[in-house]
């Protein structure tokens, strides 16, 4: 009898798209896959032929309340330690969504956030696997995303950078965590470490964007990203048409990553294309004659049109920009948007991020230029995405799962 992978994919799309071409391949080989996200992302995963069960928490509905702005906007450390105030309204129920949506597992994939899948695996009696889409072990090569500045600190300062955040995490959530270890999976507390990881990782991005450090375990797996391509779209006319009708333009589209005021920075960006003197394929904002608005389009095919792309840093859209072998300027936000766009600058696939907060005309304008002038940056680009398009993320993923 096949067996059942649940899959936890709390989180915004960035986050529940990987899992969902994750559990397509894990379904074409024979098991049953059901993925926990969302309601929103009921379409998506059901579209794919995988069962669904939801989660209660929105992202998109959390990101734009008070707390999740001011979440959003503060720095990296203040995004852990505002992480409990943001999710305590709605933790117990999404435990609650999560313990009932793994019954019957046989096998379950979470992201290491609140340790999940240890708790789950522990009350099942079943394997898990750690689902990473940031580079979250330990290493003396590199520090962990959210504590850039523990490079300085030498080889054993950034090993411990990676400890730090693994631990305030847990202490923000452990109580709630405690308690439903007790009160629902018959579990003991989990001590002020948490849960022993010595599970298998699977790392869902590539080591040609991330090389994969030698301190790291064997059990730790680089297995490239997980793409879903979807069936070949049919553009609205206007989109056709308008990338038919002159040099391929620039997307500028910051995701879930939304800013308060879309209007003003919308703003920015058409003044800003238009003094680069470029064409722009906008997430928001207002039609014009060499600027055109569109909604939900794949990246995977609109990214291969364009120019270049200006967007938050998600780790999902940095991959598909990276993919299409396009020049990318970063906005970061918060979290671990900032480390892809460092990211993106060192592979020479595009300049030095510019945060959302500091978009004005004049630095937009000289950014665009860099972009869009730079042969450095397309080479670099090109470079990157020929060795993302050899790779199949999806089949290594598998392939250390069976």
């Amino acid at each position: 009898m096949s067996r059942l992978v649940v899959i936890v994919a709390p989180g915004s799309r960035g986050d529940v798209q990987p899992c969902v071409a994750l559990g397509r391949g894990l379904a074409d080989g024979g098991d049953r896959v059901r993925v926990l996200a969302a309601s929103c992302f009921r379409p998506l995963v059901e579209a794919h032929h995988l069962g669904f069960a939801p989660l209660s928490a929105d992202p998109g509905a959390l990101l734009g309340s008070a707390a999740g702005q001011a979440w959003t906007g503060g720095s990296r450390l203040t995004f852990l330690a505002r992480l409990r105030e943001v999710l305590r309204p709605l933790l117990d129920q999404l435990l609650a969504d999560v313990h009932a949506g793994a019954a019957g597992a046989d096998l379950v994939l979470a992201p290491s956030l609140g340790f999940l899948g240890a708790h789950l695996s522990a009350h099942l009696g079943v394997p898990h696997a750690e689902l990473h889409y940031q580079p979250s072990v330990p290493t003396r090569a590199f520090p962990h995303p959210l504590l850039p500045r523990a490079a300085r600190l030498g080889p054993w300062g950034r090993q411990l950078s990676f400890a730090a955040v693994d631990a305030l995490t847990w202490q923000v959530l452990r109580p709630e965590v405690d308690r439903w270890r007790a009160g629902t999976l018959g579990l003991p507390p989990a001590g002020a470490r948490g849960p022993r990881r010595r599970s298998t990782v699977l790392c869902g991005f590539s080591d040609a964007v991330v090389p994969r450090p030698p301190d790291w375990p064997d059990r730790v797996h680089v297995t490239g990203y997980w793409f879903l391509d979807t069936a070949r779209p049919r553009p609205d006319p206007r989109l056709r048409d308008f990338l038919a009708a002159g040099p391929p333009p620039v997307y500028v589209g910051f995701g879930s990553m939304q800013p308060a005021d879309a209007e003003r920075t919308f703003a920015v960006v058409r003044t800003a294309l238009r003094r680069a003197g470029l064409r722009g394929v906008l997430s928001d904002g207002e039609d014009c004659d060499d600027l055109l608005v569109v909604g939900d389009v794949p990246h995977e095919w609109l990214f291969p049109r364009t120019a270049a792309v200006v967007h938050h840093g998600g780790a999902g859209t940095t991959a598909a920009g990276l993919r299409a072998g396009v020049p990318a300027l970063v906005c970061p936000v918060f979290s671990d948007q900032p480390y892809w766009g460092e990211r993106v600058s060192r592979l020479s696939a595009g300049p030095k991020p510019l945060p959302l907060a500091d978009l004005d005309v004049d630095v937009l304008t000289a950014r665009l230029q860099e972009l869009t002038g730079n042969p450095l940056f397309r080479r670099g680009a090109q470079y990157v995405g020929a060795r993302l398009r050899a790779e199949d993320g999806v089949a290594r993923a598998c392939s250390v799962l069976r």
